[in-house]
Formats: structure tokens, sequence, C-alpha cells
């Protein structure tokens, strides 16, 4: 499944690290004024939030918050 900015999975472009917080909605508040830039909007599944974000040198993070 493509991101909304259309690029797809392809072999070894999408591994990352998942860092797991409190409060999703807070801190993706606070990173985006710091002006990270999400690759996505906030994703819900079965009570678990998550969304993307690439560092400088295009590592891949992802944010979640378990249900």
């Amino acid at each position: 499944m493509a991101m909304p900015d259309g690029v797809s999975p392809s072999p070894g472009g999408w591994s990352r690290f998942v860092l797991i917080v409190d409060d999703l909605e807070t801190l993706v508040s606070r990173l985006t004024q710091d002006g990270v830039v999400f690759k996505n909007d906030i994703v819900e599944n079965q009570g678990r939030k998550q969304i993307l974000c690439a560092d400088p040198s295009g590592n891949v993070i992802e944010f979640q918050q378990p249900a």
C-alpha cells in the first residue's frame, strides 16, 4: 500500500525502528512545531495509533501508542 505521497514500499526501503509513546497526538504536535515532517497522518487500528517520519538521513521512524 502506498503512502499518501505516492511512495510505495521497496526492498530494503521500509526498514524502521519503533518508539513507543504515551500520547501520540501531543508528541506529533510538538515535533511538527519543531519542523518534523511526517510521511502520513496518525493511523488508528484496533486502538493502537501510529505515524511515520524520517530522520535527516532518511531513516524511517515509527512512533506508536499502544491500545
